[in-house]
């Protein structure tokens, strides 16, 4: 079965979905692109990339229709997901990447409008159903319109997993040193909701809130409110690393946590984490398509039950690839 996809809005994550699609799912087929961008530049961003380089594949544009590799891809310019017409292109699942329509009422646009499932690229701004692939997707129940949680939950929440699996989590604090993203201003700007957010990112390190460690509560309910955590905004491009220090319940050796998350790694958490004993610095995880690589050197302990983990992420490329992982399990999921 080829599962249908449609796209709304065509920003980072956008054509990360669709690059990682072309790239990465045999079964997957983008239908449709809506975006407020004129087909020739949409072309044109979709085709070079400062971060991932050149599309691998051909590129162009006829009539205003989106031709890649020979297959031709509808393109809209329309502002309200009402008027979508996902149904003429058979969208079984849409993936919502404007940051915009954030809870049931705005998403369910986008089912009026024809499509079957509705998958948002972000957190849900109300009680929407929040998954991360690999850690609680088996309990994916046919629900028309979930989230795809963040990128950095997609991070912590499989490393988490398997130490409240193995030894329980008392309580913890997660810190993500984060990449720039396109909500980073280059030189100091007005941002009257976040001061630091306003300045330059170019010539600062800036602390930033993040809802990303309460939502592993959301996921993994039994840690609920026993997480919370921090972010600082870097001078990167690309590629973030979680920082999570704990408390366990119970004593556990750091060799014998580095041994379980090389288990899971290569267990049932293949593909979604991954397991390190490299001398790694961020660009080396550029194009990881795990949403989690445990970094067994750079993990430290102050004793058996008080011990920092540290993992590293693509924070467009692996979380993009877990989007298309998620929009699958929705796609297929009997009943749907």
């Amino acid at each position: 079965m080829t599962i249908k996809i449609g796209i709304n809005g065509f920003g980072r994550i956008g054509r990360m979905v669709f690059r990682a699609a072309v790239q990465n799912f045999d079964d997957i087929e983008i239908v449709a692109i809506n975006d407020l961008l004129e087909p020739d530049y949409l072309a044109y961003m979709l085709k070079y990339d400062s971060v991932h380089g050149r599309f691998k594949g051909e590129i162009s544009v006829d009539a205003g229709t989106l031709v890649v590799n020979g297959k031709r891809i509808r393109l809209t310019q329309e502002r309200d997901p009402a008027n979508l017409k996902w149904g003429e292109v058979g969208a079984d699942v849409v993936i919502e990447c404007t940051g915009l329509f954030l809870d049931k009422v705005t998403a369910q646009k986008h089912i009026d409008a024809g499509a079957r499932k509705v998958l948002l690229s972000a957190p849900s701004k109300d009680d929407t159903p929040m998954f991360v692939y690999g850690v609680n997707h088996a309990t994916y129940a046919g629900e028309a319109i979930l989230s795809n949680a963040s990128c950095t939950t997609n991070c912590l929440a499989p490393v988490a997993k398997v130490l409240n699996d193995k030894w329980g989590i008392k309580r913890g604090l997660m810190t993500t040193i984060h990449a720039a993203t396109a909500t980073q201003k280059t030189v100091d700007g007005p941002s009257n909701k976040d001061w630091r957010g306003g300045r330059g990112i170019l010539e600062n390190i800036i602390p930033s809130s993040t809802g990303a460690a309460k939502a592993v509560g959301v996921v993994i309910p039994e840690l609920n409110k026993k997480l919370t955590g921090m972010s600082f905004r870097v001078p990167t491009s690309d590629v973030s690393v979680v920082d999570l220090t704990c408390e366990l319940n119970n004593p556990a050796t750091l060799a014998e946590i580095c041994a379980e998350m090389k288990a899971q790694s290569e267990g049932a958490m293949k593909g979604v984490l991954g397991f390190t004993t490299d001398k790694v610095v961020s660009t080396d995880f550029r194009g990881e398509p795990c949403t989690s690589v445990f970094d067994a050197d750079a993990c430290i302990a102050l004793d058996t039950t008080f011990v920092k983990v540290v993992a590293w992420y693509d924070n467009e490329w692996g979380y993009s690839n877990k989007c298309l992982d998620m929009a699958r399990v929705a796609a297929l999921h009997k009943g749907a």
